[in-house]
């Protein structure tokens, strides 16, 4: 039955059994195929080499065979160590690969801050100029904001190694300047930063340390407040970057006291009162739109500080404000903006004290039961804790639930209504009569 039984691979695709080595098939317009000639299967690119016990006489004729139909193939797979080098050199020739290529990264990989703690190490300041650091910093911080708390430190190191020199603060203090100013919605990061370096940067030449010289050239900006409001687009739209970035500064920078917690900057309070006088001196839309922006932002601070002061510069801003809703040429929707900028000061900034939440009684606070919840007696009526008769109706609903759920129900939900020695008698009778009927099927 085997004696005729091809075992190669591949033996036997044309469904015929060959009875002698050299049948010859007929095909279906007469061709004849020599099946002693077939071509033999490629050898497995992961085949071990072949023995060396292999008989020179099937060496020679499988060596012949294979360079007859597959011969890339001999010279890729047994090929000879000199022509294998051969075939690495040209491909090396005609590869578009380079050992030059720059090193890459994924787009949410940020490779500069593993050269932090190495730099920061070595206390040296890397090759690139501070300009291109800096740079480099601001934009991470302005894509990944959230890694302010945990970058800040390796940046000021950074920092510390490279600012060493008046000419370098400088720098840096007009560097951060103007990247604060110049990326949209960047201010708040910007003067987080500059908060910090004000009391990590450890250089402090005589003419100023990092936050006195951020303060000169915040100033310098200041002085040109009367000729930005009136000019043209760009000019102001500059302007408008440089009122809010204060207003963020005047947030975030402290200022040490040696008599107890640290404060705000004295002087960017008087500064950003003069500022929105200023902006109120042009009331066109650009203008006023800063304003109430500003307002939003540093409204209730302002107030607080100037109330603290004995001033009222906060109700002078209110009646200027209301002059322009009435007598300026403004767009509708920024008088919009400005009517909801006078309602928010009405209530306060939007605070809510706690302690007069605490106060409050369902006689002097019409909103005492707003938030209680609503309840519905046995015939729908609903009610609340505002009802008169609350608790008579409450304690109702009470003992309806204790009816629909008695004291045998567990906590989880499970019903208990006998106890676990002791079985309902139905089920005890059904009980017997199965064990009954079980024992006499098992004797039959």
């Amino acid at each position: 039955m085997t004696e005729n039984f091809d075992r190669a691979p591949g033996a036997g695709r044309a469904r015929m059994k060959p009875t002698s080595p050299g049948l010859a098939a007929v095909g279906d317009r007469g061709t004849t195929f020599d099946f002693s000639q077939r071509e033999p299967l490629r050898q497995p690119r992961t085949s071990p080499p072949l023995p060396e016990n292999v008989t020179q006489s099937n060496e020679t004729a499988a060596g012949e065979s294979r360079r007859k139909s597959k011969p890339n193939h001999q010279v890729i797979y047994n090929s000879t160590p000199a022509s294998q080098e051969k075939i690495l050199d040209s491909m090396v020739k005609t590869s578009s690969l380079s050992a030059n290529a720059p090193e890459f990264y994924p787009f949410s990989y940020s490779p500069y801050q593993e050269c932090f703690l190495e730099e920061a190490s070595h206390n040296y300041c890397p090759e690139a100029s501070l300009g291109e650091l800096v740079e480099e910093f601001l934009s991470h911080l302005n894509s990944s904001p959230g890694s302010f708390e945990t970058d800040i430190d390796y940046i000021a190191s950074m920092l510390n190694s490279c600012v060493t020199t008046e000419e370098t603060l400088n720098e840096l203090v007009e560097l951060i300047y103007t990247q604060s100013t110049a990326i949209p919605n960047f201010s708040y990061t910007g003067a987080r930063l500059c908060n910090f370096l004000s009391h990590n940067l450890v250089f402090a030449p005589p003419s100023g340390n990092f936050r006195q010289l951020l303060l000169q050239r915040c100033r310098t900006e200041f002085e040109q407040k009367d000729k930005a409001v009136w000019g043209d687009e760009e000019t102001r739209k500059t302007f408008h970057a440089y009122v809010l970035f204060l207003g963020e500064l005047y947030l975030t920078l402290e200022v040490k006291n040696p008599k107890g917690p640290p404060s705000r900057a004295a002087i960017l309070l008087t500064a950003l009162g003069d500022l929105m006088n200023a902006l109120f001196s042009n009331p066109e839309d650009g203008n006023l739109i800063c304003a109430v922006k500003l307002l939003k932002l540093t409204g209730s601070v302002l107030e607080d500080s100037w109330k603290e002061s004995g001033k009222s510069d906060m109700d002078q801003l209110v009646d200027r404000i209301k002059n322009i809703v009435m007598d300026a040429k403004c767009s509708r929707d920024v008088k919009q903006m400005l009517l909801g900028l006078l309602e928010l000061r009405s209530s306060n900034w939007g605070r809510v004290y706690a302690s007069a939440a605490a106060e409050a009684t369902p006689d002097n606070d019409p909103n005492y039961f707003m938030n209680e919840p609503t309840f519905y007696t046995a015939d729908g009526t609903p009610f609340t804790a505002a009802d008169p008769e609350y608790s008579e109706k409450y304690q109702e609903i009470l003992d309806r639930e204790d009816d629909y759920f008695p004291e045998d129900y567990e906590e989880n939900g499970n019903e208990l209504l006998y106890d676990e020695d002791e079985m309902d008698p139905e089920i005890e009778e059904a009980f017997e009569t199965f064990c009954i009927e079980s024992e006499r099927k098992r004797r039959h």
